[in-house]
């Protein structure tokens, strides 16, 4: 499997912006469909974001779609989330995640082989 490590989460106001960015080390990154999901307190985890291996289709949660952007550098081993337009509900712990090309919903957690540790995303109003 292969190994993901986030970073790039933080405090941020209501209407801004964050990236966060997950570095995969272990096996070859582009072998893998990648995700983003986040879970907030009291809630269960819930999909954010995927891309294909190739990076040439993207999937959304309706509740970020137009503000959130997913993309993949293959040759930098690194999935991004460009978050703008942030508001408080966007407040969770953020995961990385990698399904083997293979799988075919890439909107459901336990599809996933692979989670990073999560980085926090906090919006306040």
């Amino acid at each position: 499997q292969v190994q993901l490590v986030e970073s790039g989460g933080g405090l941020v106001q209501a209407g801004g912006s964050l990236r966060l960015s997950c570095a995969a080390s272990g096996r070859t990154f582009s072998n893998y469909h990648m995700g983003w999901f986040r879970q907030a307190p009291g809630k269960e985890r819930e999909f954010v974001a995927a891309v294909t291996w190739s990076g040439g289709r993207t999937y959304y949660a309706d509740s970020v779609k137009g503000r959130f952007t997913i993309s993949r550098d293959n040759a930098k081993n690194t999935v991004y989330l460009q978050m703008n337009s942030l508001r408080p509900e966007d407040t969770a712990v953020y995961y990385c995640s990698a399904a083997l090309r293979f799988t075919w919903d890439l909107t459901e957690p336990n599809k996933y082989d692979s989670w990073g540790q999560g980085t926090q995303v906090t919006v306040s109003s």
